[in-house]
């Protein structure tokens, strides 16, 4: 059998795999948005049809997303969407502020200019965003802002591991972030945006933890708030 060529078109494994992809990105924003909110039943065949896929990419994509955090196996209910309470939250920055120092450190050292152009294009966009009230898409860039750092990181293993983390900071932003907080976030921004392109790797790491510092504190409060109101209705 001779190769296949990319003249050949996709075949049947990629289209299955473009098939779960799809099915994994939807589900994911799904989740990261609100429309399914923690505690809901996910049904396979449900999913299927409301995507017009097989039941088999829903499943691959529902595993992935098991893997990640987002969605738990419960006895007699399946599939349900996952919380995010304040002790998922205290884990996730636990390990977040330790990697979000290390990427920012080595930002300063390996970044490139056209890199750091992007970075300041994201920082603008964001500014325009909160100063227009628009949380949602501020939201975005603010997650956005922190994967570009990754990116510039120019380690790939630090990458692969903070990638899986970007949806579920993107879900805990969306669940406790507030119209005050744009100026305030972008204000952080602006000084770790500074410290890179000034390539002074000790101030980067520094200002990158303690942004993550600040916003545990009060990404927890906002949980633990939510939380307890929500005790008396389920009582």
């Amino acid at each position: 059998m001779s190769p296949r060529t990319p003249a050949d078109g996709p075949s049947m494994g990629d289209a299955h795999r473009s098939l779960r992809d799809q099915a994994y990105v939807e589900l994911r924003e799904r989740i990261i948005e609100g429309q399914y909110a923690a505690g809901r039943r996910l049904v396979e065949r449900e999913i299927a049809e409301e995507l017009g896929v097989s039941r088999i990419p829903v499943r691959e994509a529902m595993q992935r997303l098991e893997t990640e955090g987002f969605i738990a196996i419960q006895p007699r209910k399946g599939a349900v969407v996952a919380d995010f309470g304040p002790e998922d939250a205290r884990h996730f920055f636990a390990v977040r502020e330790s990697l979000e120092a290390l990427a920012a450190g080595l930002a300063a050292e390996h970044a490139t200019d056209a890199e750091l152009r992007s970075l300041e294009r994201i920082l603008d966009r964001s500014r325009r965003a909160a100063g227009n009230g628009r949380l949602r898409e501020a939201v975005a860039l603010n997650a956005d802002f922190h994967q570009q750092i990754v990116d510039m990181s120019g380690n790939p293993l630090l990458k692969d591991l903070m990638t899986p983390l970007d949806g579920r900071l993107r879900r805990l932003f969306r669940l406790t972030s507030t119209p005050e907080d744009g100026a305030a976030m972008c204000g952080e921004h602006e000084r770790l945006y500074a410290a890179i392109a000034a390539r002074d790797s000790a101030k980067a790491a520094e200002l990158a933890r303690q942004h993550v510092v600040g916003t545990h504190a009060n990404t927890l409060a906002m949980l633990e708030k939510s939380t307890a109101e929500a005790a008396p209705a389920q009582g």
